[in-house]
């Protein structure tokens, strides 16, 4: 899958994941490869990535969307 995570300043990610785990505003939820297309809120929290290499990472948002669709993922956060 595809990732991008995109604040007002910069572009923060960019690159091949395998999960990304988000705080949505209903609850946290993860995206998985071949995940059902899905628009989201996002809260404040941090987003949680396993890349193609298998190193975990995390980001801390302040809110934001994210988008799911046809195996790419595109986060605009408010600031990281």
């Amino acid at each position: 899958m595809k990732l991008q995570i995109i604040t007002p300043d910069k572009k923060v990610f960019d690159g091949e994941v395998k999960l990304v785990q988000v705080p949505g505003s209903k609850g946290s939820f993860q995206v998985l490869n071949n995940h059902a297309p899905i628009i989201s809120t996002l809260e404040n929290g941090v987003i949680k990535i396993i890349d193609a290499s298998d190193k975990t990472s995390t980001i801390s948002i302040n809110g934001g969307v994210i988008e799911v669709k046809n195996n790419k993922i595109i986060i605009l956060a408010e600031s990281t």
